[in-house]
């Protein structure tokens, strides 16, 4: 039960705009004892998805602190292209280093809907996490 209370944590706090490396931990979880790799993933997509939705919300309030031209400038200049030309399909992009904190970031900010944006940033999360599990099942299990 605590490797599963980490492994939500770690996978929340690796979403916020704080660094972390919850595909390590998820790695040497299931290296450790493999009976419960889906309820892992279960839980580190979970927890990710909802350190997204924190930043999404802190997007929201963001909302008033800067202007479009000045968002569209500097650093958010390719998220927010991701954004406005693909709208919430973008956040299937959400689990990328660098860009996808911002993706959920500038999501809030522009106001997407919150419950699509929700689904995609889950779906791409999970299916990471999918990944990195079946890949350390079958080389490391």
């Amino acid at each position: 039960m605590t490797e599963l209370w980490l492994m939500f944590s770690a996978a929340f706090v690796a979403a916020t705009l704080l660094p972390g490396g919850s595909e390590i931990l998820l790695i040497a979880l299931i290296n450790d004892d493999n009976s419960n790799w889906l309820a892992l993933v279960i839980l580190a997509s979970l927890g990710n998805t909802l350190g997204s939705i924190t930043s999404y919300y802190l997007g929201t309030l963001g909302r008033f602190a800067r202007s479009p031209e000045e968002m569209a400038k500097g650093r958010y200049k390719h998220s927010l292209s991701l954004i406005q030309k693909y709208g919430y399909w973008s956040l299937l992009l959400a689990w990328t280093p660098i860009i996808g904190d911002l993706l959920c970031l500038l999501a809030g900010w522009m106001k997407l809907p919150l419950l699509r944006s929700t689904l995609m940033i889950l779906i791409g999360k999970s299916v990471r996490y999918f990944l990195v599990a079946a890949f350390t099942l079958h080389w490391f299990g």
